[in-house]
């Protein structure tokens, strides 16, 4: 049965404000908050990165990332300026590497990685009360195995979400497909339902499921190579109908939207110089939006989704460095409002309507010529 186009026409829309540009020189935050908003999106999720960047500008110095007293009126101005802009903060992210270390484990900066796990917690939720909003996301630990004892990982988790009940706020917690101990959708949903709070629910993202579950940026033919083609559409498809049968709707919290390209030449399985996993150095350049050159399977993602009844957020957070991840010379109102298109497509097909080949009712973005013409 088809789903009822009529009842997907109340979802909201935000977007990632790390989301446009090129994913390594984003353009100014105050344009494309304008972008965004010009557009027709509700609401933001404010990147962490753009609190830092934003911040340069507005006090003339670089903002330390633990400086918590700067970082809040940073995050001050930016609602702000969204309040301006008519714009919602709906949610603030990335936080990164939270649970599950080892005692005495050190980080990346040489810290103990626990004890700075939780300083952040509460230097986040700082900037969080600063930027207004209620939602905190957390993706799946990618920190090395050998650092990690899994059975903190809940216990962490239950702690988080006490001190976030604290303040009314709640969890997203992501599965990022380069976890180390998470990637899959049922590896955080496992989790979540252990954790057992009130205030932690998914952050569900068509890149990550698909990325992990369905396509290997290091295989020549861009898919998992495992099993055979036709054994992994029938996997795939098994996994999202697990998914829309096993999840309650009033536990996802929102769905990111992104497709992926193919890599050029297959990336090396080895981690890079900072330690970063194929499926991560992907996500950083090579995720368009959907209708634009990706070969993910977007839109069975979303169906399953909505399938559980959640009519949430939906979220367009993409990095979308072109085919060749070096990066774009594109317009970014115009890119935000074909993601807007692409919004508006995306649910008709989840509703089965079918669209012509060769028409792409305004959802793909062109590259502008070097002198901008």
């Amino acid at each position: 049965m088809s789903l009822d186009y009529d009842s997907l026409k109340t979802i909201p829309i935000s977007y990632a404000s790390c989301s446009l540009g090129n994913p390594s020189s984003p353009p100014p935050l105050l344009d494309r908050l304008d972008a965004i908003s010009s557009a027709g999106f509700a609401a933001i999720e404010l990147s962490f990165p753009d609190i830092l960047s934003y911040g340069s500008t507005l006090l003339g110095h670089e903002v330390a990332p633990k400086n918590y007293d700067e970082l809040c009126k940073v995050a001050e101005a930016i609602k702000a300026e969204c309040d301006k802009r008519k714009l919602g903060i709906m949610m603030l992210q990335p936080f990164s590497n939270f649970e599950a270390w080892k005692d005495a484990a050190l980080n990346a900066e040489g810290e103990d990685g626990r004890k700075d796990a939780f300083e952040r917690a509460r230097g986040w939720i700082r900037v969080m009360k600063a930027a207004g909003t209620d939602m905190l996301q957390v993706g799946s630990s990618d920190t090395p195995l050998d650092k990690l004892d899994l059975s903190r990982a809940v216990p962490d988790l239950r702690e988080l979400c006490d001190m976030l009940k604290e303040h009314g706020f709640k969890v997203a917690y992501e599965n990022w497909c380069w976890s180390t101990h998470a990637p899959d959708w049922k590896d955080v949903w496992k989790i979540v339902k252990e954790v057992d709070r009130d205030n932690i629910g998914l952050c569900l993202d068509t890149f990550q499921t698909a990325g992990g579950e369905w396509a290997d940026p290091t295989t020549e033919s861009g898919l998992l190579d495992d099993v055979s083609k036709i054994e992994l559409i029938e996997r795939f498809q098994q996994s999202l109908d697990d998914l829309k049968f096993t999840i309650p709707k009033e536990k996802i919290y929102l769905l990111q939207i992104s497709d992926a390209y193919m890599v050029p030449e297959p990336l090396s399985r080895e981690p890079d110089e900072s330690g970063l996993n194929p499926r991560g150095r992907w996500s950083h350049d090579f995720r368009p939006l959907p209708y634009n050159g990706g070969y993910l399977p977007v839109t069975d993602v979303a169906t399953a989704v909505l399938r559980t009844g959640f009519r949430g957020w939906f979220s367009y957070e993409v990095f979308d460095g072109g085919a060749e991840g070096t990066g774009r010379n594109i317009d970014i109102r115009e890119y935000a409002q074909a993601a807007h298109n692409v919004h508006d497509r995306l649910l008709a097909e989840c509703a089965g309507k079918k669209f012509p080949v060769g028409h792409d009712y305004k959802t793909r973005v062109t590259d502008r010529h070097v002198n901008g013409q």
